[in-house]
Order: C-alpha cells, then sequence, then structure tokens
C-alpha cells in the first residue's frame, strides 16, 4: 500500500486592516477647540483689531472719530510720553527682581524643606489672592503711612536715608513715593513667581543632590550648578507673569504714588476715561504690547530655554 504525503498547508498569512478613523473622529479634537479659539476670536482678537483701527482715528467725541491712518499718533503718543514709559519699565523690572529674590527662598523651602506643611504653605501663598486687587493695594496705605510702624522702623535702621538719596522716598516719607509703588508691585505680584518656581523646583529629582554630594560638592555648589539650572524654565515662567502685568499696572501707582510716579498704564487710563483721547490711549496701548513683546522674545532667547513650564 502506498501511502501519499498531503502537501502541508499553505501559511495563512492574516492581512491586517487598518481602519482609518472616521471623519467624525478626526473633527473631534478641533470640535474641543473651538470654544477656545471663539473665546479668544471675541474677547482677545477682535478687540485687539478694533483698537488697532482706534489708533490710527482722528477727529473728537462731538464729531465723532474716522479712520484717517494716521500714524502720526504714535509718534506723539510716545514723545508726550516716555518718561512714563521708562518709568514703567523700571518699577515692573524692580518690583519683579524683588519678587525673585523673595520667592525663590520660599519655593525652594515649600519644594524641599516643608515636608507635611508643603500644602498649608501653598495655601498662605495663594490666600491673598481671595482678597480684592483693590483692597489689598489700599492696606498698603496704611502700612507705609506716616508715622507707622513700618517707617519708624525703617527710619531707626536708616534705610530712608538711603532710599532718599537713591530719589526712591523722600525725606521720612515712603508714601506717594516711588518705593511704595514698588512695594506695592512686589506684594500684589509675588504669587505669580513664587508658583512658578515652586513647579519647577519640586520636579527636580532629589537624588541629583545625593549625587553631588556624593561627588564632594558643597551646598552651595549644588544649588548653582545643580538646582538652579535645572530651575531656570520656573524662573523664566516667574518673571514673564510678574514683570508683563506689572509693567502695565496702574492701581499701584494711582494709590500708593503721585503725579511723579505715575505709569504709562495710568496715561491710558486716563486718555482712555477722562480726556476721551481714545486714538493716543489705543496707540499707547499698542506701542506698551509692543515694547514687552520685544523685551520677552529676547528675554526667553537669552535665558536659553523656550520650554516654559
Amino acid at each position: 500500500m502506498t501511502v501519499t504525503k498531503e502537501a502541508p498547508p499553505a501559511p495563512v498569512t492574516a492581512e491586517l486592516k487598518v481602519r482609518k478613523p472616521s471623519t467624525r473622529k478626526r473633527l473631534v479634537p478641533y470640535w474641543l477647540l473651538l470654544p477656545g479659539i471663539l473665546w479668544l476670536l471675541v474677547f482677545f482678537a477682535l478687540p485687539l483689531v478694533y483698537q488697532a483701527s482706534t489708533s490710527v482715528q482722528t477727529g473728537s467725541l462731538e464729531k465723532g472719530f474716522e479712520v484717517t491712518w494716521h500714524f502720526q499718533t504714535y509718534w506723539d503718543a510716545l514723545t508726550d510720553y516716555y518718561p512714563q514709559f521708562i518709568r514703567s519699565l523700571l518699577y515692573a523690572g524692580t518690583a519683579t527682581l524683588l519678587c525673585l529674590l523673595l520667592g525663590y527662598p520660599l519655593a525652594y523651602l515649600i519644594a524641599f524643606k516643608a515636608g507635611r506643611w508643603r500644602n498649608v504653605v501653598l495655601v498662605l501663598v495663594i490666600a491673598p489672592f481671595f482678597t480684592s486687587f483693590l483692597i489689598r493695594t489700599l492696606a498698603w496705605k496704611t502700612i507705609l503711612a506716616d508715622g507707622g510702624a513700618v517707617v519708624d522702623v525703617l527710619n531707626t535702621l536708616h534705610v530712608l536715608d538711603v532710599t532718599s538719596w537713591l530719589g526712591w522716598t523722600e525725606s521720612n516719607r515712603v508714601l506717594a513715593t516711588p518705593m511704595a509703588v514698588v512695594c506695592g508691585l512686589t506684594y500684589n505680584f509675588l504669587p505669580f513667581m513664587i508658583l512658578p518656581l515652586y513647579t519647577s523646583l519640586e520636579r527636580i529629582d532629589g537624588r541629583l543632590h545625593e549625587a553631588a554630594g556624593d561627588l564632594y560638592a558643597t551646598p552651595a555648589t549644588t544649588f548653582r550648578k545643580v538646582t538652579f539650572p535645572l530651575s531656570m524654565p520656573g524662573v523664566v515662567s516667574g518673571t514673564l507673569l510678574t514683570f508683563i502685568p506689572a509693567s502695565g499696572d496702574y492701581v499701584n501707582a494711582e494709590l500708593l504714588g503721585s503725579t511723579d510716579t505715575k505709569m504709562v498704564g495710568s496715561v491710558i487710563q486716563t486718555q482712555f476715561l477722562r480726556v476721551l483721547d481714545y486714538p493716543t490711549a489705543a496707540a499707547l496701548s499698542f506701542i506698551l504690547m509692543a515694547v514687552v513683546l520685544i523685551m520677552v522674545t529676547v528675554y526667553i532667547r537669552r535665558s536659553g530655554t523656550e520650554d516654559l513650564v
């Protein structure tokens, strides 16, 4: 009897059918983005376009304003109010530096030393936000009032002698001086510096500090070579979140300063609501926006990081 060998079965090749997502599924991310896009268009893009058209208008409130492409308004606004521009950048820069000097140690303490008290300290940092910005600023009028405890301590330590020599205070008075405005800016925007710094420091792996110690690095060297470079995204984010709103602020200058401490935000507010010179106010707004945008771009590139956290 002859045995016939059956041929081995042919290998079965499973065809993988890649199902392309339907058009509806592909459009889901865009539908989710739609509310945010509409919000930006209605409350940011359109007002920006309207202000741009206002800045090149001429006319008066009685006769009405019309677009005449009068770009001379920009030059006039810059030449008339350049002291306020310089003052705004100086005050905002000083407040940002003070926020960094005060906020970095506190953020470091929360991230590495607070332990089980970390959440409590974080709540204390954001607690001022539960009070109105206006009320917090008004409180500083009492804190820095003439004859108050703060002024007496500064006089005793001869701090006011130095600040008077620098032109930041007037003799034994702090209120209605540049120092009062900078103190208000520093206090109001300090949480915007602390929170990004804490977020960046909290992400640093503690084993890196241990490795630096194993390599006989001193605490100062560890901070300079490990901690601070790794926290640079937080430094950049914090300085931007502090400097940008501080440069356009007018509440602190109005309540804590005087006519000699007016910032560009105060000028814009006056031109819009009192003088009713809308083209000049709009031109000042765009000049401030352009100056801040240029400074921010240069700062981010020079800082060596564009990965903001």
